[in-house]
């Protein structure tokens, strides 16, 4: 059996989905917090069982019978990241499975600026350290954020944004599906896997790409970092939470997440979708 973790969620509700067009459903099974959430899964013959990094012994019966596990990254930015991922691997490695598999991140590391990515370091070592063969899914930096980075640019024809990096903008559905390939297939991919869009962009080349989906030109302009938090404390955005996501900014620029890998794309037997397609949905209005 095939057990995901997080299941009501965006990334790994769409992996379920796109798990049940690849096996049967009495082959899949979710662990979620609350199961009155996952009643359509249940209804399509699904395991659903509760289960949460804060109850071990309620995580040890949803992982019963698993060959494979999708342990979902947390996304408390609070949490102790390392410390409750290794709950999911300690109730994994006591169910049984035979692979564990963990949403991880492009380029994590220790000494990242990025505040994600060592906890994401912490958990792969954990895995390496399990006895239990592994899988990262190292993915690239959602798309979806720029919804939120580049402010109100449509209306304003700028995107004001700290000095930057190239990032290699990934579709968290591509990530959800590639996901779902990789726990059904046939093939084995031992420790991280970099699942990336093909192309690394900076804003610059944002600015470029809404220019052509608006019509109109849109500029670019680099907000110095202190600048930037400022404006975001004053729009309603708490300062701690501002600082953290200026360590994207500064992650950028060490080129964290410039990689790219051809996996995603071969896994999806398609192009990745990139930033034109994230952008390009809002105009249609």
């Amino acid at each position: 059996m095939i057990i995901v973790t997080g299941a009501t969620g965006a990334l790994n509700g769409a992996t379920v989905e796109h798990l049940l067009a690849r096996v049967p459903a009495d082959r899949v099974g979710v662990s979620v917090r609350d199961p009155a959430k996952a009643r359509h899964l249940a209804e399509r013959g699904v395991r659903v069982r509760q289960g949460s990094y804060e109850d071990p012994a309620a995580l040890r019966h949803s992982f019963e019978g698993a060959e494979q596990v999708l342990l979902v990254s947390t996304n408390d930015p609070h949490a102790d990241a390392a410390a409750l991922h290794r709950v999911g691997i300690e109730a994994a490695v006591a169910a049984g499975a035979g692979r564990i598999l963990y949403t991880s991140h492009q380029a994590a590391a220790p000494d990242s600026p990025f505040a994600a990515a060592p906890g994401h370091a912490a958990t792969e070592r954990l895995l390496a350290e399990s006895g239990v063969a592994w899988t990262a899914l190292r993915n690239g930096f959602y798309a979806h954020s720029l919804g939120w980075l580049l402010g109100p640019w449509r209306q304003t024809g700028t995107i004001a944004v700290p000095e930057d990096g190239p990032v290699s903008w990934t579709d968290r559905a591509d990530a959800a599906e590639a996901a779902a390939a990789v726990l059904a297939g046939d093939r084995v991919v031992d420790g991280p896997l970099t699942l990336t869009a093909r192309e690394a962009v900076t804003f610059a080349d944002i600015a470029a790409v809404a220019s052509r989906v608006a019509g109109r030109p849109v500029r670019r302009v680099v907000v110095a970092d202190e600048d930037w938090v400022a404006d975001k404390v004053r729009t309603g955005t708490p300062e701690p939470m501002a600082r953290m996501l200026l360590g994207f900014f500064h992650a950028a620029r060490a080129h964290c997440f410039a990689a790219t890998d051809p996996a995603l794309a071969e896994l999806l037997g398609r192009e990745p979708r990139g930033v034109a397609d994230q952008l390009a949905p809002a105009t249609d209005a």
